[in-house]
């Protein structure tokens, strides 16, 4: 089992002068920590205009930032928002590429598309037009790391002519692809389309091994025909994380940060919010004792309590567990704490065997994996006579600033 570390950047009103300073540079630290510790990924989302939910708006970067400071921590895109008027598709590639070169090939690049109507609106994106606009998206972007040059599209999402997008990665064809999945059915589109399944949503291992069984017989099907130029069979499942050697005393660091993510995801998707002005910690501080449901918080507790829930997660065939420890106000020493806790205590046992398990996983997908790929329609490349020759003038007028 693989595992990492995942940053939405919260941060619950009243804010002080230099918070989101702290917490952005708090979090680097985290990463440090964490991949010195042995951990294996860390993962950013990208999110606009979410007030205290929120403040990971330029998730190119931080994981930039996070890559420069680290050695062998794999920073990912959890996710990239990939629908065109979020993100001109071009630009996610060259984005993409350049973090994976700067990080020595460390990238994994996760995809979606946004749940908030306060987020797609903000850029003018139909809420019904999302999923397909996504996933448009995110195959042509594929095509434009992996060809040289991209023979140019038209679609429904967005036109480009024939250009050679820069630089290329240095993963190739690209690096691993994923898709946010909040439900079992985004779980089936991540599996139809040969993408790895981050799962943003918080099941118990009964339910952990009902996915991982539907993800992987679609992977095993005809129906899996990649989205990109690779199939990535991987499933991610984000889990909370507060440990201390003293069970109710991990409770106590950790509960209010989980289930404060939790009510706030709740309260983004289903309130009215009034802009600049959200009180969505003052909300949950009145509700938490009284109306807000109990929360299960499997990953808070002892490290012992930890490892028998990962062994069922392992059991089940969850590939990595991505760990929700920046919530609410989670304390950045306790965090620290947390880490250094699980890969002392934790961690080893996950670790021994991994290799030799992954490999004869990779063996076994081998041959689907290759069917997969033979049934996808790729983009057929362009001829050397017929690459456009462009006329790459310069205004020189407007250049130079003559009149």
């Amino acid at each position: 089992m693989r595992f990492g570390v995942f940053y939405e950047l919260q941060l619950p009103k009243p804010w002080g002068e230099d918070a989101e300073h702290r917490l952005i540079k708090e979090a680097i630290e985290q990463v440090q920590l964490a991949d010195r510790l042995g951990i294996d990924h860390a993962w950013a989302v990208e999110h606009h205009f979410l007030d205290e939910y929120s403040h990971c708006s330029a998730s190119d970067v931080f994981l930039t930032a996070l890559a420069a400071k680290t050695e062998n921590i794999r920073v990912g895109f959890g996710i990239r928002h990939v629908i065109p008027k979020y993100n001109h598709p071009a630009r996610t590639a060259e984005s993409v590429a350049m973090l994976d070169l700067i990080s020595d090939g460390r990238v994994e690049f996760g995809i979606g598309e946004g749940a908030s109507r306060l987020e797609l609106h903000g850029f003018g994106i139909k809420a019904k037009e999302k999923h397909d606009l996504a996933l448009e998206a995110g195959e042509q972007i594929a095509n434009m790391m992996a060809m040289d040059p991209y023979p140019g599209y038209e679609g429904q999402g967005f036109s480009m002519p024939c250009r050679n997008v820069l630089p290329k990665p240095l993963q190739k064809p690209h690096p691993p692809m994923w898709l946010a999945c909040t439900n079992r059915k985004t779980l089936e589109v991540a599996a139809r389309n040969g993408l790895g399944a981050l799962a943003f949503t918080f099941v118990d291992p009964e339910a952990a091994r009902s996915w991982a069984k539907t993800y992987y017989d679609i992977i095993k099907s005809d129906e899996c025909v990649p989205l990109g130029h690779t199939v990535n069979a991987n499933l991610a499942m984000v889990a909370g994380f507060s440990l201390h050697e003293d069970a109710e005393e991990g409770l106590r660091r950790g509960e209010d940060g989980f289930a404060f993510f939790r009510y706030a995801i709740n309260a983004m998707a289903a309130s009215d919010i009034k802009l600049g002005r959200t009180a969505l910690w003052e909300e949950y501080e009145e509700l938490k004792d009284r109306d807000l449901p109990t929360i299960p918080a499997p990953g808070i507790g002892t490290p012992e309590e930890f490892a028998t829930f990962l062994r069922e997660f392992q059991e089940g065939g969850v590939d990595q567990v991505i760990f929700l420890q920046q919530g609410g106000k989670n304390r950045h020493d306790h965090i620290c704490e947390s880490l250094e806790l699980f890969a002392s205590e934790v961690m080893p046992e996950f670790v021994e065997g991994r290799e030799e398990r992954e490999a004869k996983k990779a063996a076994e997908l081998a041959p689907y994996i290759e069917a997969a790929l033979a049934r996808k329609k790729h983009m057929e490349p362009l001829a050397d006579e017929d690459i456009p020759v462009v006329h790459a003038a310069i205004d020189r007028d407007a250049f130079y600033h003559k009149d």
